[in-house]
């Protein structure tokens, strides 16, 4: 069996006391044991603040984006075995490992990208300006300049089950191009991939000294010992996101937080779109692919789908007939198309949601009862059916609009077909991560958009013109912010060169034009 270690203060370190299990969750095996009892965190912390940061702040935008394209590189070389791991460790099929390892590995590529660009224009410059120097006075020699600089603490990672490695990695990426080291802590049930993924790049002596920490297993006191310049980056649970807002301290200190947390995303048809249209058909293929991907277990996935009463029946068909293809079972199986949930807590949670959402709502396909898969021992594994709902009425709908169900779940909810209230409709959500929206009205769309887009952190527009070439609605882009208002958890990730500024301090400059335009004025574009 694998015991897996943390690596903390530049060693390897195997935690004492009881170790957690980590188990296939196609055949409920073992398969590794994880403890960080008794680790430094204290020291922990001062190697990433004594030594990682002060040598990520001493590389130039262009040195950290060789960093990431390395990073990336280093880890795709690994990626068969990698794949492997995300199979038997996440219970994912071969495209669903896909999905999170090359997620991981893309996201770095980007972020390589993304500062080689920054790189062209600030050249040697380890910091960022904001705007253009201005007069403060009648004086033009007096003057004033924003700027963004690297914070001199460390970025502490946590994430969720269901993406150990495209979580980690999405955070790593941007936290490194900004100059901030990083201890990093993957849900501990699903930490195999994370764990090989940190020893790759620990073998490869490319990574600067205390610049990349992983915690297997519990955090311990590590939250309590964070400060002013520190920062808490975490996905999961709404709950749980409220109670490390309240750690100990954080709010006297001004640790800084950003929370991805539960999400009511929702798919909107607009009253234009036909049954059997282009757009309706990439309306079904996009709902199925949110279902059964990551067997419904991402942030991203939908929830809700508002349909025209007029068009309902013809979608919960669609919905139906699509579905009956889904072969759920061990993934390594030939044939399976859809694997377990993650954790026999999750397949607790996801048959308990699908209970109290049938209390107010049809089941039409699926339900609420433990499968057998394909190629699983028989009653061992975490299985659930696609399932989908269908509620008479979008308003009463019971906890359809309050309660997320982290499976394979959708709950058809058919409305007027009004834009301005697909809007109020979506907002009952209390703010998501990502809506779709498919139309070819652009007046319905400008009305939907303007309604629904302050409770959203992205929403994709689909129409007949790019339904053959727009990514589906849960995938995450890093050119993107990635995070949602309210319930969603109030942050934002990624987003291009956005998402650095969660890393960096504005401070405003005042001075001498002379001295300010010199040395940190906005650099002058130059003709490429």
């Amino acid at each position: 069996m694998i015991r897996l270690t943390s690596y903390l203060a530049g060693s390897w370190f195997a935690g004492s006391g009881r170790h957690v299990p980590l188990v296939d969750p196609s055949t409920e095996e073992v398969i590794a044991e994880a403890s960080s009892e008794g680790a430094d965190f204290a020291a922990a912390l001062e190697h990433a603040r004594n030594v990682g940061g002060p040598a990520l702040r001493a590389l130039s935008f262009a040195d950290r984006a060789a960093l990431l394209k390395d990073m990336a590189k280093i880890l795709h070389a690994h990626r068969e075995e990698l794949l492997d791991l995300a199979q038997k460790n996440g219970g994912n099929t071969r495209g669903d490992a896909k999905f999170d390892v090359d997620g991981a590995i893309g996201t770095l590529a980007a972020y390589a990208t993304f500062g080689e660009a920054l790189a062209k224009r600030v050249g040697d410059r380890r910091f960022l300006t904001d705007g253009d120097m201005f007069p403060l006075t009648r004086s033009p020699r007096f003057v004033g300049q924003h700027v963004w600089v690297p914070r001199t603490g460390v970025a502490v990672h946590i994430n969720a089950f269901n993406f150990p490695a495209w979580g980690t990695f999405e955070k790593a990426a941007v936290a490194l191009l900004a100059g901030i080291p990083i201890i990093t802590k993957p849900a501990t049930a699903t930490a195999l991939v994370t764990w090989r993924m940190t020893q790759v790049l620990v073998e490869s002596g490319r990574m600067p000294a205390g610049s990349f920490q992983l915690v297997v297993g519990s955090t311990g006191d590590l939250l309590s010992r964070l400060g002013p310049q520190d920062h808490l980056a975490f996905t999961g649970s709404n709950a749980t996101g409220a109670m490390l807002r309240g750690t100990a301290g954080f709010a006297e200190k001004s640790v800084r937080v950003t929370v991805e947390a539960d999400s009511l995303n929702a798919a909107v048809a607009g009253p234009d779109v036909e049954p059997g249209s282009d757009l309706w058909n990439t309306l079904v293929r996009n709902i199925v692919t949110d279902m059964t991907q990551k067997t419904g277990q991402k942030c991203t996935a939908v929830r809700r789908v508002f349909v025209p009463a007029a068009h309902a029946d013809a979608l919960q068909e669609a919905l139906v007939d699509a579905l009956a293809n889904v072969v759920v079972g061990n993934p390594l199986q030939d044939g399976v198309t859809m694997g377990p949930v993650s954790t026999a807590s999750q397949l607790r949670d996801a048959l308990a949601g699908i209970r109290a959402l049938a209390a107010h709502a049809t089941i039409v396909t699926g339900g609420a009862e433990r499968l057998d898969g394909r190629g699983a021992p028989e009653g061992k594994g975490f299985y659930v059916a696609p399932t989908v709902l269908r509620a008479a009425s979008a308003t009463d709908a019971g906890p359809v609009h309050d309660l997320e169900v982290f499976g394979p779940v959708v709950t058809l909810l058919p409305y007027d077909g009004t834009a301005s209230v697909a809007a109020e409709l979506v907002a009952l959500g209390q703010g998501s991560l990502v809506t779709s929206a498919y139309s070819d009205d652009r007046a319905w769309v400008e009305t939907f958009v303007l309604g629904a887009a302050p409770s959203l952190g992205r929403l994709l527009l689909l129409s007949s013109k790019v339904a053959d070439q727009a990514t589906a609605p849960g995938m995450v882009l890093p050119a993107l912010v990635h995070g949602g208002p309210g319930r969603a958890g109030g942050g934002e990730e990624l987003g291009g060169e956005r998402g650095l500024l969660f890393y960096m301090q504005r401070t405003a400059l005042q001075g001498d034009s002379a001295v300010i335009g010199k040395l940190f004025a906005a650099p002058v574009p130059t003709a490429s």
